[in-house]
């Protein structure tokens, strides 16, 4: 799966888990293509991996994922894989008086919207392609939810949903789709959390992940060690338990 010679989109490549994939990728011999809100971000990036490839997007922009899914079909005609990444965690406190929706729309828009509106524009493309993969990328709180952020939880559940479901309508297609499963990693996804003693160190994070993407059999979920606390947690009959450790109940 991705280990040479592919053509592949990673949104939000600019910081965090997807910077890491992408220098990965990059390093393995595939041509990258990086996505993200900010130019700085993405320029420095590339320019720190020759070779790579930007550009700008905002994934709250419905008419912007359309213009891109065509200009990089167009420009990058070998694109055969994509990696949903780019994502936004905010904490919510539902009995804070009065209540944005704010934050919960851009998260839903973000998360959940965007990976579903650039599928559906890059998937005429991707059908074309002899060999071609959907990567999204859901989170351990769409199996055991963290209280403090609903709606993240709420986005990730049905990414993994929706990534269920895509894999089978386009089973004997081109196309393969699969799904990493992050626990919590030491990112700045939210304020703080790069310095989380309790999340995994990033660079352990995506050693483990590329270990499992360059294996002879990559499953549909790819899941760290980790994560394993929190995705077999109802199949183990510990649901209630490991709800109640992860919000300090």
């Amino acid at each position: 799966m991705l280990k040479s010679g592919n053509t592949i989109l990673i949104t939000g490549g600019n910081a965090g888990i997807g910077q890491k994939l992408a220098e990965e990728f990059h390093r393995r011999g595939n041509n990258v293509i990086i996505t993200g809100r900010r130019e700085d971000a993405l320029k420095a990036v590339a320019d720190a991996n020759p070779g790579m490839e930007w550009a700008q997007l905002d994934m709250q922009d419905a008419a912007a994922i359309e213009e891109t899914a065509k200009r990089l079909t167009r420009d990058y005609p070998d694109l055969n894989a994509v990696i949903h990444n780019a994502g936004i965690m905010k904490a919510e406190d539902m009995k804070a008086a009065p209540q944005s929706l704010a934050d919960a729309e851009a998260t839903v828009t973000t998360n959940l919207l965007g990976p579903i509106r650039l599928t559906q524009h890059l998937l005429p493309h991707l059908l074309s392609r002899p060999g071609a993969y959907i990567v999204t990328v859901s989170s351990g709180l769409a199996f055991v939810p963290l209280s403090a952020t609903p709606t993240y939880d709420a986005t990730k559940a049905a990414i993994h949903n929706y990534s269920v479901a895509l894999r089978e309508q386009l089973r004997g297609t081109s196309i393969a789709v699969h799904e990493i499963v992050p626990p919590a990693v030491q990112t700045d996804l939210m304020p703080g959390h790069a310095e989380n003693p309790n999340a995994m160190p990033l660079d352990d994070f995506i050693a483990e992940t590329m270990g499992i993407i360059d294996g002879d059999a990559v499953p549909d979920e790819i899941c760290t060690e980790r994560v394993g606390f929190l995705r077999n947690a109802e199949r183990e009959g510990r649901f209630a338990k490991t709800l109640a450790a992860l919000n300090g109940g």
